[in-house]
């Protein structure tokens, strides 16, 4: 399918899109990570989004490389349909990259989606690059609250049960982080990515550069996101 076809969907065809490419998802452990990518997505206008994209150093948590993009938009904001809106902007910014991350995390849902298809699923599959969901609200499924210790989660389940991700509490005393696998990742090995990518802030640090990065440009009226 081409680019164009790819986003130019009613919201009848988006759905059986998720549905048809939902059968290519893999999940499995990550191996070796070195770079980490983090994402942060905007829209500060109804018709405009703005993207920026970090890439971490694993080993030592420091910025690489950061690009940013901005475009029109026409898809219109559907809840479940996110990565339609999203997804263009994104990859617009993804293009820019010079380094190679091993993962990405992405400002939203993995398969913690009512049909396991959020924007980490979505883009995963589309880069063929492991990614994963770090949602800072609750879309879809069941959970206890963790406990209030960092690093204590429960599973996120669906209506049928199965286990579609983790709440998450990355620091004491604060909210929980909503935890899923995109895509080539599993849910033990989202967790883990996360908690080493958190300092002493409750985002990990790959997509909490992204989003401060995003507020500044925003903040500043710069051209970009205007």
């Amino acid at each position: 399918m081409k680019e164009s076809q790819l986003w130019n969907l009613s919201p009848e065809q988006a759905i059986a899109e998720q549905l048809r490419i939902r059968k290519l998802l893999r999940h499995e452990p990550l191996t070796e990570v070195n770079l980490v990518a983090g994402v942060d997505l905007s829209f500060p206008t109804p018709d405009s989004g703005g993207a920026v994209v970090v890439v971490v150093d694993i080993k030592t948590l420091q910025m690489v490389e950061y690009v940013r993009e901005s475009c029109p938009v026409t898809f219109p904001y559907i809840p479940g349909l996110l990565a339609f809106r999203e997804g263009p902007v994104f990859l617009k910014a993804w293009e820019k990259l010079r380094s190679k991350p091993d993962v990405v995390m992405f400002d939203g849902q993995g398969i913690a989606h009512p049909r396991r298809m959020g924007i980490a699923a979505h883009m995963g599959i589309i880069l063929q690059i492991p990614t994963v969901g770090v949602a800072k609200s609750h879309l879809y499924g069941k959970y206890r609250e963790p406990s209030n210790e960092k690093g204590s989660y429960e599973y996120l389940y669906a209506d049928d049960g199965e286990i579609i991700g983790a709440v998450l509490r990355t620091k004491k005393n604060t909210k929980p982080l909503f935890i899923s696998p995109g895509h080539r990742c599993d849910l033990q090995s989202s967790i883990d990515l996360v908690l080493k990518c958190c300092t002493s802030y409750r985002l990990p640090e790959p997509t909490r550069m992204a989003h401060l990065l995003s507020e500044k440009s925003k903040d500043k009226n710069d051209k970009l996101f205007s």
